[in-house]
């Protein structure tokens, strides 16, 4: 028998060894959701939603432990760390009352033809494959739903970010939900491919990039017994028009870029500006970008923003700065390794108006492209030059301009005057195009967590026979 492959879990801050766990073994770990299953849909809704308020409980308990596990694994910066932890414990109840609201039941009496229902089942086992970035909430973002709904649920977090996921399953099983309703599946692309094609996982909830998304949708093209829900990434563009508030535009649009090293899927990435305001907002920008720091998650003062998740990613950044620089771009802020070792890499910021072709892709990191644009169509237009349609915010304008935005962009969350990136979990989240599949998560992951079931119902039978019949 081949000895069990190890996966290894690196601080991207100091390069040190963080956890090691073997691979796990997906026929096994499915058979035992699938065993574990039924008992755990046939237990009443109330005992799952008091199963998941304790799971709640456990993580407040942990809360310091679980923040600095999160800030050593992922590099950001142990604030950002805290707010993760925050929202995991807020996810409980705001997924207590999605699950009410979007899968309740009704009941309709209909005299003689009885009375019709409206109740929904859970699926069965769901597959949660988690992202590297935010490596608890958003996991968990699929995970709370599910297990309110009565499903079983198999969490494969990212390779890069293992050590979360057992921690956040550790968590999970330490509340009173039995063992084999969440499990833990440790492993790389291999095992994610294996548990996606699995014949007993009835669903699949992914986080991740477009690429390894769209690679998920063609593999189960051919199932439409899966329920698959993608979030995936975004090319989102932030438009700058006429506004007073530069220096608070300027913050708008570095928290949009930068915020977790420009790790997010909802940051901004191109920033779409007016020619006439375009000196005064780009050298505010900069100005308050020089100003930012970049550092470890336990340095004091306290970093805006940690290094990128590795160094593969750091060069993959760096060489597509020099490649936009090479093919028109125009450096206002280079981006540089700061550590040859380490994948610390500054924020950059390139005018990209001259490019021929700007490539259409998701650059996950602190790189910002702007383009200068004359009037309000055009500035609409570029913001919807993209396959992906997740996040898109005006600053400035007027209500006018706001209304002909969000009926003209092309994104599943439209913003005035509000950063690209910070959506509620109390509001759905999702995108069109190459951002996701009309699947959209937060608030209305239980929609893909249950599935209506309607019915006609008598206590005893009752039919009569009329046109068609010969006379007894």
């Amino acid at each position: 028998m081949a000895a069990a492959q190890t996966l290894v879990s690196f601080e991207p801050a100091t390069g040190a060894e963080l956890w090691r766990g073997e691979h796990g073994n997906v026929d096994r770990i499915v058979a035992t959701a699938r065993k574990s299953w039924a008992a755990w849909a046939a237990s009443p809704l109330a005992t799952r939603i008091e199963l998941v308020r304790r799971f709640s409980n456990e993580v407040l308990k942990d809360q310091q432990e679980f923040a600095e596990l999160i800030a050593r694994e992922t590099g950001k910066p142990m604030w950002e760390a805290r707010t993760e932890v925050e929202a995991v414990m807020a996810k409980v109840e705001i997924s207590v009352r999605a699950y009410a609201e979007r899968t309740g039941q009704r009941k309709l009496d209909s005299a003689l033809q009885g009375s019709a229902a409206l109740r929904h089942k859970p699926h069965g086992v769901m597959a949660v494959l988690g992202p590297y970035n935010f490596p608890a909430h958003l996991p968990n973002g699929h995970m709370l739903p599910a297990l309110i709904a009565g499903n079983a649920v198999i969490l494969k977090p990212s390779e890069k970010t293992p050590a979360v996921g057992a921690k956040l399953v550790e968590l999970f099983n330490r509340c009173g939900i039995p063992e084999g309703v969440v499990q833990l599946l440790i492993g790389g692309p291999e095992e994610g491919k294996a548990l996606v094609a699995h014949p007993d996982v009835n669903g699949v909830l992914f986080t991740g990039s477009a690429q390894v998304g769209i690679a998920i949708n063609r593999k189960l093209a051919t199932e439409p017994g899966k329920i698959v829900a993608l979030e995936m990434g975004g090319n989102n563009p932030m438009v700058v028009w006429d506004t007073p508030k530069i220096a608070d535009a300027a913050a708008l649009i570095v928290q949009s870029a930068f915020t977790t090293a420009g790790q997010r899927c909802t940051a901004a990435r191109r920033l779409i500006v007016k020619d006439t305001m375009y000196d005064e907002v780009i050298g505010e920008v900069r100005s308050l970008t020089d100003r930012l720091i970049v550092g470890a998650p336990f340095d004091e003062p306290a970093p805006f923003m940690g290094p990128v998740i590795d160094n593969a990613t750091a060069d993959q950044l760096t060489e597509s700065f020099l490649y936009l620089l090479s093919n028109g771009g125009k450096a206002i802020r280079h981006m540089r390794r700061l550590r040859e070792d380490l994948p610390f890499v500054s924020p950059a910021i390139i005018d990209t108006t001259a490019m021929a072709d700007r490539p259409d892709v998701e650059l996950f990191g602190p790189l910002l492209q702007v383009i200068k644009v004359s009037d309000f169509d055009e500035a609409i237009a570029e913001a919807n030059r993209t396959r992906f349609g997740l996040s898109a915010s005006l600053v400035g304008g007027n209500p006018q301009q706001y209304n002909r935005f969000w009926a003209n962009i092309r994104a599943g969350i439209v913003n005035w005057n509000r950063p690209t990136n910070g959506a509620s979990s109390a509001a759905p989240f999702g995108g069109i195009g190459f951002s996701g599949n009309h699947r959209p998560a937060a608030f209305y992951a239980a929609d893909y967590c249950a599935y209506p079931v309607t019915s006609t119902e008598m206590e005893q039978p009752r039919a009569s026979v009329g046109v068609g019949f010969k006379g007894s």
